[in-house]
């Protein structure tokens, strides 16, 4: 029986560690990380990829003993062989080793319209959207509980909320429970921060949309819709199509993440103009019109009319984020 070569599979694991940290420093030189994580989880990916360098020379390290060394280096009683024949071990340091070749070989590039058309997109923030989907919710047995709750919310949030926190009461132990809901969602400060950034926007002569408000500004948008309606507005985004969308109509669109790309989530503002139509999917366009209220699917959403577009490259942060970043 051919013997367990512990100095090989030491060296192979250590050059698949520094293989995932070079990948990494590839992505933050290059700047293409920004295409898959969010600024605050930097950080974080700093510190995997130093610990990927570490522990791979000292794989590498371990790789240079003398067999016998080797043996006896380790008291754990375990075993640490990778146990099966030849095309088995294959397999299993594919599953390690291809997401790095196909790292460094395949392009970098940013979510597009056609993650968008898989995940669906939120006209402004998505509130108005979220709340009719809420309101009209039914369980597939039949009963309608999601509605139900939909309708006590709407009717008496506070009193709604309050039986929440006493059903939550029965099973937990009394003080302070971190996960109420009000730790979550403070009524009164989202509220008046959006009122005090409403006045803010109404005070400018034309609404600039920028990386930073992005979100904020939807949110406004929705919830102020009537307020603004004639104000100018200026924004920047991909161009995006529905299929029941006619010529003369098209969104300007940005993925926005939390953490990484596998939380993103897809905001758009509907766009009217002649100059719609010669512009394709994915196209950077900005965009410069006056604020309307308009429907879409029975719901009422803001829509820039007479709008001017022209063609830009994509900004070197392709994503927006929450503004608490």
């Amino acid at each position: 029986m051919r013997k367990y070569d512990h100095l090989f599979h030491a060296y192979i694991q250590g050059i698949i560690l520094i293989g995932f940290a070079l990948l990494i420093l590839g992505l933050v030189i290059t700047g293409n990380i920004v295409y898959y994580i969010a600024p605050m989880m930097m950080p974080f990916i700093y510190f995997a990829m130093i610990t990927f360098f570490l522990l791979g020379i000292v794989q590498i390290f371990r790789s240079t003993k003398k067999d016998s060394e080797h043996d006896t280096s380790c008291q754990c009683d375990h075993d640490h062989q990778i146990k099966g024949p030849a095309p088995v071990k294959l397999l299993i340091y594919s599953i390690f080793i291809l997401p790095i070749l196909f790292g460094f070989i395949i392009p970098d590039k940013a979510l597009d319209s056609s993650i968008a058309a898989n995940r669906g997109i939120q006209y402004g923030s998505g509130l108005g959207i979220n709340q009719a989907s809420a309101q009209t919710s039914v369980k597939e047995d039949g009963e309608e509980n999601s509605l139900a709750r939909a309708e006590a919310f709407l009717e008496d949030p506070e009193a709604y909320l309050s039986s929440l926190e006493q059903f939550s009461d029965d099973y937990i132990e009394e003080g302070h429970n971190p996960y109420e809901l009000e730790s979550f969602y403070d009524e009164d400060w989202f509220n008046e921060y959006y009122d005090e950034l409403a006045q803010e926007l109404s005070k400018e002569s034309i609404i600039t949309v920028t990386d930073r408000n992005y979100l904020d500004v939807m949110t406004v948008l929705d919830l102020y819709l009537d307020q603004f309606i004639g104000k100018e507005i200026e924004i920047l985004g991909f161009a995006f199509r529905e299929l029941d969308f006619t010529e003369n109509q098209i969104v300007v669109a940005r993925f926005s993440i939390t953490c990484c790309t596998a939380d993103a989530g897809v905001y758009g503002t509907l766009v009217e103009s002649e100059e719609a139509r010669h512009y394709d999917e994915d196209t950077w366009i900005y965009v410069t019109g006056t604020i309307d209220r308009g429907e879409y699917n029975d719901f009422i959403i803001p829509v820039i009319k007479d709008a001017s577009i022209t063609e830009v490259d994509q900004p070197d942060s392709p994503y927006v984020y929450p503004s608490y970043y």
